[in-house]
């Protein structure tokens, strides 16, 4: 049986009229930039998020950089981040031309450690970026803590876990700013591009939606220098769509977790952890084993697919040489790096599906 990674056209497959509604509505208007739905998006996942302003912008990674411009954070200024992400957490930092400081993650999560943030922390450490990585939140009550302890501002990562959460609260709701994309494949998608930052405050919601129009909230003064980085209205209409859909796909992505534990992957994989108290949305089902090659191949053999999200950590990447990190610097990350492996994981899932998988897994021994 052959059984995809992520299946998006069975995902939106039952909402296509909906769609197609929707985007009729937008072409009917002729509001395409900043119009009546991109706000009644902002105004939905504010309500959600306990009224906390969001401004829609181009793409998860222009939300990074535009929320860390709008803190002041910059040239001279460190911030401690994950290695175990995708590339655009760090290359947000090194945007604003600020230094990435990479800290190691618990092995349980794959998310930030707070006892090693605490041990990363320098006089020139101006902010902490976790990650909420692969849909499982990192520990904000911990990194809050250390925050407001060396006054350190917090932008959170949300892109591949919106609507996880903490025994303390949803994430999103903890840092002075948050970040979202609305990427195809991620649990709260659009059709194409798309991203919002979440702010603590409308002062700092201002000067984030001022940026993403070119430093101008009229265009016709521009008080500093800004980006052109828009949620358009037409992506905001079918996140509209798809908004109402999300936790129900979330707990069924949890239910299909929940099987590959009942048909006995653990026997054969180290499996995904869950924090006490916490929600995990399973962005990506990511299970470890040692000879990662092998199981690959099983797979693939049986028409099973699977994929190596971040089989290079930051800290080892190229573009970072110059920071000059070893291997063996943060050895979690790295044994993370080299061992962990995402299989199917998708809303929907099947409980055949998934013991297909787990056979594929046995027969690599």
């Amino acid at each position: 049986m052959a059984v995809p990674l992520m299946d998006i056209q069975a995902q939106y497959g039952p909402l296509r009229a909906e769609i197609d509604a929707a985007v009729a509505g937008v072409l009917d208007s002729g509001r395409f930039i900043l119009g009546p739905e991109g706000r009644a998006l902002e105004a939905t996942v504010s309500e959600r998020l306990g009224g906390r302003p969001c401004a829609g912008v181009a793409n998860g990674t222009d939300a990074l950089v535009i929320a860390l411009h709008a803190l002041d954070i910059g040239p001279g200024d460190e911030v401690i981040t994950t290695p175990y992400t995708f590339y655009a957490t760090a290359e947000a930092i090194a945007r604003v031309g600020a230094t990435p400081v990479f800290c190691d993650i618990d092995p349980r999560t794959y998310c930030l450690d707070p006892e090693r943030v605490r041990e990363r922390i320098g006089p020139r450490t101006r902010a902490i970026l976790p990650v909420h990585i692969f849909g499982h939140p990192a520990d904000m009550t911990a990194i809050m803590a250390i925050a407001r302890e060396h006054g350190l501002v917090v932008v959170e990562d949300s892109a591949q876990a919106f609507g996880a959460s903490t025994p303390d609260g949803e994430i999103a709701t903890f840092g002075d700013a948050a970040t979202i994309s609305f990427f195809p494949t991620k649990n709260f998608p659009g059709m194409g591009d798309g991203g919002m930052v979440v702010c603590r405050d409308e002062e700092l919601a201002d000067r984030v939606r001022r940026l993403r129009f070119h430093g101008s909230k009229d265009k016709v003064v521009f008080e500093e220098v800004g980006y052109n980085s828009r949620l358009d209205d037409l992506q905001a209409a079918i996140i509209r769509v798809f908004y109402p859909h999300l936790d129900d796909w979330n707990a069924r992505r949890a239910q299909a977790a929940a099987w590959y534990a009942e048909e006995g992957l653990g026997e054969h994989m180290a499996l995904p952890a869950v924090a006490e108290g916490a929600r995990h949305i399973f962005h990506l089902y990511m299970a470890r084993h040692p000879r990662r090659d092998d199981v690959r191949a099983a797979l693939a053999e049986a028409g099973v697919a699977s994929a190596v999200y971040y089989g290079i950590p930051m800290h080892l990447q190229p573009v970072f040489a110059r920071l000059g990190y070893s291997a063996g610097d943060l050895p979690v990350a790295e044994e993370c790096a080299r061992t962990a492996l995402a299989l199917p994981m998708h809303p929907n899932l099947t409980r055949e599906q998934v013991a297909e998988v787990v056979a594929a897994v046995a027969r690599a021994g």
